[in-house]
């Protein structure tokens, strides 16, 4: 039990951190902006007012740890997912690993993103109330593939 549960942790840590090698490439090579999880943690940290939707993250009041926490929910959300994965496809997946099974998790892990994420710190459903909606859209598929990539590639590494 526990080395499906440390291979778990390590194949959502391993694609939470592919997908951050990513936007750096990203920021270095086409000059887009870095993921801010500091906006995420204060997200995060009005969740416990029961606060889920802002019109506008930045306006919402600050909290001093609020990058410490963006970036430890950001992993502990990549593990939840490699954790989600080994529960939906079976502890088999990890002596056997196939892209499709993490390349669908990733796909669907999108819609937390577009569906909660997004609105939740004012971008609208599926960032609509951005003025480069699709390209945030589509950026989000690219890195989630990438995330998905991650979950296989270190699956293989562990096995």
């Amino acid at each position: 039990m526990f080395d499906v549960v440390w291979r778990s942790v390590a194949i959502g840590i391993g694609a939470t951190l592919l997908m951050d090698l990513w936007a750096i490439v990203l920021n270095r090579v086409f000059g887009l902006a870095l993921p801010n999880w500091g906006l995420v943690g204060r997200w995060v940290w009005h969740l416990r007012t029961g606060r889920v939707f802002h019109d506008d993250i930045t306006a919402a009041a600050p909290f001093s740890q609020e990058l410490a926490l963006g970036w430890v929910f950001h992993y502990a959300v990549g593990i939840l997912y490699g954790a989600l994965l080994v529960v939906v496809v079976g502890a088999g997946w990890l002596t056997a690993p196939t892209f499709l099974p993490a390349w669908i998790l990733g796909l669907v892990t999108v819609g937390a993103g577009w569906f909660l994420l997004a609105p939740g710190m004012g971008a609208g459903w599926a960032a609509s109330r951005r003025p480069d909606a699709m390209q945030v859209r589509a950026l989000n598929l690219v890195a989630h593939t990438v995330f998905a990539l991650g979950l296989y590639g270190t699956a293989l590494l562990v096995r």
